[in-house]
């Protein structure tokens, strides 16, 4: 066998092996790349969110129609978004704000959210904030949105149900 022949066998050997590698990586991190929605017959909506190897519930969603990567926070009081990624969704910057996170106090901004989205769960005009950056470049799912549902967890995992409407709110247009 020619040495650049043996070469580009190696070479799609470990190209395989990288990729397995980083598909596992991102599964660990996210396992919720892909939510699961169920709808019972009265209209309510279900998710079931697992935990990742961190212990965190990450999960991938929307805001206004883009897909993110959301950390959901109940300690939060909005969805706070890192200011590159509010770059990116072309964020309306609203008034300073100075704000207390886990890492002291910064400047940010307020901000609308025309639409957040987890699964089959859709909000609309959620209040949120653009944020420093944060480690890993995720959004966190705060209680703007939160209120909205009814969390359960169960060990590993976070059961988000969204009642079904009652009235014409602005929840599920």
């Amino acid at each position: 066998m020619s040495p650049t022949r043996t070469a580009l066998i190696w070479l799609a050997l470990l190209g395989g092996l990288f990729a397995v590698f980083s598909l596992l990586v991102s599964r660990w991190e996210n396992p919720n790349a892909r939510v699961e929605t169920v709808i019972a017959p009265d209209g309510a909506v279900t998710l079931v969110l697992q935990r990742n190897r961190s212990g965190h519930f990450v999960a991938s969603g929307m805001i206004n129609g883009h897909p993110v990567t959301f950390l959901v926070d109940t300690g939060a009081t909005t969805v706070a978004v890192p200011r590159r990624l509010a770059r990116a969704l072309d964020l309306p910057q609203g008034r300073p704000l100075r704000l207390q996170t886990a890492a002291g106090t910064v400047q940010g901004a307020a901000t609308v959210l025309n639409e957040v989205a987890l699964g089959g769960i859709r909000i609309r005009n959620v209040r949120g904030v653009i944020l420093p950056e944060a480690a890993g470049g995720a959004a966190l799912l705060g209680m703007s949105f939160l209120k909205h549902l009814e969390l359960t967890q169960r060990g590993d995992t976070l059961i988000v149900r969204l009642a079904p409407r009652r009235d014409a709110d602005e929840r599920n247009p």
